[in-house]
């Protein structure tokens, strides 16, 4: 069976959209003018790569192998990101440049930017445990950003590449999976509960900042089933070989506040269009029923023996390493394949209409 493709109804509901959208627009092809993205490994597309003391990279082989030119571009993934696909479906030709990355220059930047960090979260603790680009760090990056553009382009054309733009914001697995859980200094001091508190209040204040500066396009994603990556198998399992079923009601109880903060968002800030994409279910659909969507494997990732592996720890000698993706639904022990992020694209695509209408 082939890898599932969004449904007919959303693809028609999409072609609908576009169709209205374009209507005395045919000249452009995007959907909107930008696509701005702050996050972890998820969505990092590089800018770990220019940052010389951050400990999670993915700048070598066998990263990248499926991706254009059969090269490692510091994404976290054999192939495409979700984001890829995503900023693909919008009508973009090519996608926004890691800010740190020499591409990020000149007109390359009209297109949008990529300030994304791999370890990064919404706690800057957590970033800085991993010498990753913190939230706040990456905010003033977009500030900086922001005065770039309007140089390039003048001020009001730049004032609708901002408030015309979609933003999307990956962060959180990062401060449960290598901060909470593992950091007594962090799990000492907060129950879970604290903690989840803490990290909206967190994406709480980075949304207002982001509005303040003109942003009206707000995609967040949800934590994923973190009980189901297969390094949190391995790790926090006690030698069961499923799903830890503790930090999937973290993941989840996380989840219902970051809704609930998203809400609340939209209440109080006039014009604000923001989607909280569910991330957890197709992600943990694919795990629980991967021959479904024509994957054969979900526990083990590609990568190595797939149980452990990530980063510096997946590289050229890694042992056991898959010779082709497309089956498993993890590429590494914490990152999904290309063909599973086409999936979950599909859903990003199939929630966030709001966000382009």
């Amino acid at each position: 069976m082939g890898h599932w493709t969004p449904s007919a109804a959303a693809s028609l509901l999409i072609s609908a959209l576009v169709h209205g959208l374009l209507m005395g627009r045919v000249a452009e092809a995007q959907l909107v003018p930008a696509t701005i993205i702050f996050g972890d490994s998820v969505v990092d597309v590089g800018n770990n790569n220019n940052n010389l003391y951050a400990i999670m990279k993915a700048n070598f082989p066998p990263y990248g192998r499926d991706f254009v030119n059969h090269s490692p571009t510091g994404r976290f993934c054999n192939g495409k990101l979700a984001t890829d696909f995503t900023v693909e479906n919008l009508g973009f030709s090519s996608y926004p440049p890691a800010y740190l990355s020499q591409q990020a220059t000149g007109k390359n930047l009209l297109i949008g930017a990529n300030f994304a960090s791999a370890a990064s979260g919404y706690d800057d603790r957590t970033a800085q445990l991993y010498n990753a680009i913190p939230l706040s760090q990456q905010l003033a990056y977009y500030r900086e950003y922001q005065a770039k553009v309007v140089t390039i382009a003048g001020r009001d054309k730049a004032a609708s590449i901002f408030s015309g733009a979609i933003y999307l914001m990956s962060f959180g697995s990062s401060d449960f999976v290598q901060n909470y859980y593992v950091n007594p200094l962090i799990n000492h001091a907060y129950t879970i509960d604290q903690y989840s508190d803490y990290l909206i209040q967190c994406f709480t204040s980075f949304v207002q900042n982001l509005y303040r500066l003109g942003a009206r396009r707000i995609g967040v994603t949800s934590l994923p089933p973190l009980g189901c990556l297969p390094a949190s198998v391995t790790l926090f399992g006690e030698g069961a070989n499923d799903c830890v079923k503790r930090l999937n009601t973290d993941a989840t109880t996380f989840n219902k506040k970051l809704n609930s903060a998203g809400q609340n968002l939209k209440r109080s800030l006039s014009g604000l269009k923001l989607v909280v994409f569910d991330i957890y279910n197709p992600l943990y659909n694919l795990i629980k029923n991967p021959t479904g969507s024509g994957f054969f494997e979900a526990r083990k990732a590609c990568c190595g023996t797939g149980t452990i592996e990530t980063s510096l720890l997946c590289n050229p000698h890694s042992p056991g390493t898959c010779t082709n993706a497309t089956g498993y639904v993890f590429w590494d022990s914490v990152h999904p394949s290309e063909a599973a992020n086409s999936v979950l694209a599909g859903d990003l695509l199939a929630q966030g209409i709001d966000l382009i209408s």
